[in-house]
């Protein structure tokens, strides 16, 4: 019904648009009575065989949604009944920004993907830790990043800021260095700024009754030995693990009218470049942390292709779009199947 009914009707309307209409449609059925429940029996696929711990969490099941999604923690409730283990909200800063331009989200239908070039646009970390406050079950990761017209010497500042006002109300947190859509942010993931923003945050965190796990969030277009860097950086700061990866700035192979779009490149195009990088992380550190796999995941086979290459969990975001919510419901059937 998804593919041959919803997904037409949405297709026809701006991506933007729909995104907002599509959140507040959902906010509106799921106030109605027994609806949350007909979702969650339709979606949702319990299992012990599908329970995780990792970096010291236990997770329902391995699948989870990228952030980006639902930036502002305004739907994660709704979201959780289409049956993902582990929603996370974000990228937010401490200031609300509206973010780049319009238009900047496109899909490229023909290539399965989507182009974003949205720049960060959230109301803010306190306004999302206001609707963090209901949270009564859902595993929320927090990524976290700084503000448009933050210098990058100052960019510490914008994470601690984001990581303090968080801390009480997420279960992890994701540092997002990678995102090509804010001027000059990628410089961050250089070695020297990188692991002293990173050592900075596990200081922060040490200070803490109790510290929560904090990831690294990769670029796919990092070349190996930036790559190698990043399991040097791991190892010298502990953090608990890293999300590989992050949208793209790649446009090899596309075919779509809106394929010299500027910004980061998700969905199908990026499947195999991605589980390359989890492939690589995992086997040159030798499994010494665990990795989140996103990129491309369009199939429960593209999910398992990633656990394969050494993903401990795994997140989609294109890939929910595009296929729909029975994705979710896929893949968890079809790790049973392989369990």
């Amino acid at each position: 019904m998804y593919n041959s009914i919803i997904r037409p009707l949405l297709f026809k309307m701006d991506p933007e648009k729909v995104h907002h209409l599509t959140f507040g449609l959902l906010r509106n059925l799921f106030r109605l009575p027994l609806v949350s429940g007909i979702v969650k029996s339709k979606f949702v696929v319990e299992d012990p065989r599908l329970e995780r711990e990792v970096f010291g969490l236990k997770f329902k099941n391995p699948v989870g949604l990228a952030a980006g999604f639902d930036k502002d923690a305004k739907l994660y409730k709704e979201l959780s009944a289409f049956g993902f283990g582990f929603i996370e909200i974000g990228t937010l800063t401490p200031k609300p920004q509206p973010g780049n331009e319009k238009k900047r989200l496109f899909r490229l239908k023909a290539d399965k993907a989507i182009i974003n070039r949205m720049g960060f646009n959230n109301g803010g970390v306190e306004e999302a830790v206001v609707r963090l406050k209901e949270n009564k079950d859902v595993l929320i990761g927090g990524n976290i990043g700084k503000n448009k017209v933050t210098p990058n010497e100052n960019a510490v500042d914008d994470y601690i800021i984001c990581f303090d006002t968080l801390f009480d109300h997420v279960d992890y947190f994701v540092v997002n260095v990678s995102s090509p859509n804010t001027p000059n942010l990628r410089e961050l993931q250089d070695k020297e700024p990188l692991t002293n923003l990173l050592k900075t945050l596990q200081d922060r965190n040490a200070e803490k009754p109790v510290s929560k796990p904090i990831l690294l969030k990769i670029a796919p277009d990092l070349t190996d030995s930036q790559l190698i860097d990043i399991i040097d950086i791991v190892k010298d700061t502990k953090i608990a693990g890293v999300i590989a990866t992050n949208t793209t700035i790649s446009r090899t192979g596309l075919n779509s009218e809106d394929k010299n779009e500027t910004g980061g490149l998700s969905g199908l195009p990026l499947k195999d470049r991605a589980t390359e990088v989890i492939r690589f992380l995992s086997e040159k550190s030798n499994k010494a942390f665990p990795i989140i796999g996103v990129g491309g995941i369009m199939s429960a086979e593209d999910a398992i292709e990633k656990l394969e290459a050494g993903a401990s969990l795994v997140q989609v975001y294109t890939g929910f779009i595009y296929e729909g919510p029975g994705l979710i419901k896929e893949i968890n059937e079809e790790i049973l199947k392989r369990s």
